[in-house]
């Protein structure tokens, strides 16, 4: 049996077409997970432990002081805030890829703190959260004697 050229270059044209499909739903379903995961993961943070005090530092590009609330409760820090991005007043977007969004990082503390001596600054949109330990739950040097 003889088969022309056309249909071979057909039949691949149609697998080829079927897999970019197949494709661009896959990376489609990809970026909508993405931006789910992100916003349960942002803002990156890190939590440093220096001995008498834990810092936490978070990413928070764009977001105004006035807009971040910090709690402390029973070991569990928790950062709430929202970026709100419209454009200057007078002038119109015609392009929109920053979004405006809400966030919430909470994270427990591996040890206790004073609440009291906690401070947060935010400054190149960085927050940065100082948190002083309480005295017992500070490193203690321990003394080693000979027998």
């Amino acid at each position: 049996m003889l088969t022309r050229w056309n249909d071979f270059d057909r039949t691949f044209f149609l697998f080829d077409n079927f897999r970019r499909n197949f494709d661009r739903q896959w990376e489609e379903a990809e970026a909508s997970n993405g931006r789910a995961s992100l916003n349960a993961s942002w803002p990156a943070l890190t939590l440093t432990d220096a001995g008498a005090a834990l810092f936490v530092e978070l990413d928070l590009p764009g977001v105004l002081e006035k807009d971040v609330d910090i709690a402390l409760h029973e070991g569990v820090l928790t950062v709430k805030g929202t970026r709100k991005v419209e454009p200057p007043e007078g002038y119109a977007a015609h392009r929109r890829e920053r979004e405006n969004l809400s966030f919430t990082r909470t994270v427990t503390l591996p040890a206790r703190v004073d609440a009291e001596k906690t401070t947060a600054t935010l400054k190149d949109g960085v927050l940065k959260v100082e948190l002083a330990k309480i005295p017992e739950a500070q490193p203690r040097k321990v003394a080693v004697r000979a027998s």
